[in-house]
């Protein structure tokens, strides 16, 4: 789903928002039905009781009297009508589970077994119309005004029939409570206070949660970049701190297996040379010039792939300290050096200022991009960009380039484009391997891409932000 968040921190926000936004819906929905609920039996003992009232007052009273306490009591939401039979009931109307409460609740308040009819009605409008005589008396003896009042009542009615003690039917038609339409706002104010209350401790829990993930992704990262970092601290939750204890236990056994790995190939290296000094003495004693030429050749190539290969698999000189190195002056040096060499290497642009980096390992890694694109090209063009984020190096060349599925093998150490080792046509293997591997070291990376006017584009990106840390 691409609307659905990649992160865990924004999965987790998600979830509990959503959840919290349906359980606040459903509360909304709860309260409301069970407002209108008591609404409803609150203003129907209400109506009971006003019935009850007025039926046993019109008991009371002679037939001149009624007419008049009829025409004032007869207002709504309740009309008042008196009959001499009852009105039957419209075909087709059933009484419902409302009608039939409220019939109960009037026949416990008038305690005694007159007869009682409850019916739904059709509007209060046509209540009105029904008592209509009713009004006109009540508007010639001046009685309440509510009756002639036009009225904007249109509500569901029930149509309440009682037995005057006298024979006389009296009829109150009663407006019943709507149901509310919109939620109140005093409601719908609680629950969004109670929602943003509920998301802001969430938020505070999820970045609690998900912080030591990023911690421990940010270590694993820069634990490729430096085996010696400092380890983690191993505080917080049971969880966090074995996290940080696995973390920490496994830096330690890599770093014990690379310095024993160190101390071994040094050791190699030594006894290694030993031998190749011997037969370099014993190649000086051979009477044939040619033989021994080659010889020597062949010892040369011995011992640069020797040191070469053991510089590889010590970690690049990575103990040593960074410091601010002048960009600018380390390429006119390996310029310098190379046209002392007679080949041709030209710069471009310039760094706004200093790199952060191990001077020696970024030397190299510049050296042995010149040295490829002089020995392919037969000259070297660098471009410096630089910007406060990134500082960008290209080494172009004219020479043949080379297959696009090259581009990134020729990065694996030992990897070569030709079947042959000599040092005329390449060296070991290693120079982009050990470049790259600085690259990292520093943050940053080796790109290779093949010219459209011909020949190869080595791109070396250094972010400055990775650098200073």
């Amino acid at each position: 789903m691409r609307w659905w968040p990649q992160s865990l921190f924004g999965r987790l926000m998600g979830v509990l928002a959503s959840g919290m936004l349906v359980a606040q819906l459903l509360s909304a929905a709860f309260n409301l039905a069970e407002r209108d609920s008591l609404l409803q039996t609150a203003s129907g003992m209400q109506q009971v009781q006003r019935i009850t009232d007025v039926v046993k007052l019109l008991d009371s009273l002679g037939p001149a009297e009624r007419e008049r306490i009829v025409a004032v009591l007869s207002v709504p939401p309740l009309v008042l009508s008196l009959h001499d039979a009852a009105i039957a009931s419209p075909d087709g109307v059933a009484a419902g589970a409302r009608t039939a409460m409220f019939a109960s609740m009037l026949r416990a308040a008038l305690g005694d077994a007159r007869d009682i009819r409850v019916e739904p009605g059709a509007s209060f409008n046509a209540a009105r119309s029904a008592a209509a005589g009713y009004g006109r008396r009540q508007f010639m003896m001046g009685g309440g005004p509510g009756m002639d009042r036009a009225d904007v009542h249109g509500g569901p009615l029930l149509r309440t029939q009682v037995q005057l003690r006298d024979g006389r039917w009296a009829r109150f038609d009663t407006e019943l409570p709507q149901a509310a339409a919109t939620l109140p706002w005093r409601l719908a104010l609680t629950l969004l206070l109670l929602l943003l209350a509920v998301l802001a401790l969430s938020y505070v829990a999820v970045r609690w949660i998900t912080r030591p993930l990023h911690v421990l992704a940010t270590a694993a990262e820069s634990l490729g970049r430096d085996i010696n970092r400092p380890p983690l601290d191993e505080e917080g939750p049971l969880e966090v701190r074995r996290a940080a204890q696995a973390f920490n236990a496994m830096q330690r056994r890599l770093s014990h297996f690379i310095h024993d790995r160190t101390r071994i190939l040094a050791a190699m290296s030594h006894d290694l040379k030993t031998p190749i000094t011997r037969m370099r003495l014993r190649a000086d004693l051979l009477d044939d010039d040619e033989l021994r030429q080659h010889f020597e050749a062949d010892l040369k190539e011995m011992e640069a792939m020797v040191t070469h290969t053991l510089e590889f698999m010590r970690g690049l000189g990575g103990n040593e300290p960074r410091q601010a190195v002048d960009v600018m002056a380390l390429l006119e040096s390996l310029q310098s050096d190379n046209e002392a060499m007679g080949r041709a290497v030209c710069i471009e642009g310039r760094a706004l200022q200093p790199f952060v980096a191990v001077a020696s390992l970024l030397k190299r890694c510049l050296a042995n991009l010149i040295d490829n694109a002089v020995l392919y090209g037969g000259q070297a063009t660098v471009i410096v960009e630089d910007t406060p984020l990134n500082l960008t190096l290209r080494v172009l060349d004219d020479g043949p380039g080379m297959a696009e599925t090259e581009l990134e093998k020729v990065f694996e150490p030992f990897y070569r484009l030709e079947g042959s080792r000599s040092r005329q046509t390449g060296g070991t293997g290693l120079g982009l391997t050990i470049a790259r591997n600085i690259a990292q070291t520093h943050g940053g990376d080796i790109a290779l891409h093949n010219r459209p006017q011909g020949g190869l584009e080595v791109v070396l990106s250094l972010p400055r932000k990775v650098a200073v840390d």
